[in-house]
């Protein structure tokens, strides 16, 4: 008795490689997709701390550094708030070019193993 009607393509060290690629390059592609998320969050706190700094009317604010609150002047506090959302936004920036990174790599590698095994692999996600 024959199962399937598909035909029988030899997976090659090569394609296994890029198989396995692709699978690697994919979970990096949800990670960053986390960090990207996180990121994005860091940002949207970091401008709200400064819009309500922009706010207050105290010359000394309450200024979290690791685990202590120190009392710290309004102008350095800005300063320090502007040194922080400038770095998260660089590593938004940089996530998102890794992950546009990603996306291409993995549309080749698709492109690639669609072009040898057709309907015999999967590569998408449900």
């Amino acid at each position: 008795m024959q199962q399937g009607g598909g035909s029988e393509t030899e997976v090659t060290w090569e394609d296994q490689q890029n198989i396995n690629k692709f699978g690697r390059l994919n979970n990096r592609f949800h990670e960053l997709e986390e960090e990207i998320k996180i990121a994005k969050e860091t940002n949207e706190n970091l401008e709200d701390a400064s819009n309500e700094l922009i706010l207050s009317d105290e010359d000394v604010v309450r200024f979290q550094i690791g685990e202590v609150f120190a009392h710290m002047p309004n102008e350095e506090v800005e300063e320090r708030l502007e040194t922080m959302k400038g770095k998260a936004s660089e590593e938004l920036q940089r996530l998102e070019e890794e992950k546009e990174s990603i996306i291409a790599q993995m549309a080749e590698l698709k492109k690639t193993l669609y072009g040898k095994f057709k309907d015999s692999i999967n590569l998408e996600e449900d």
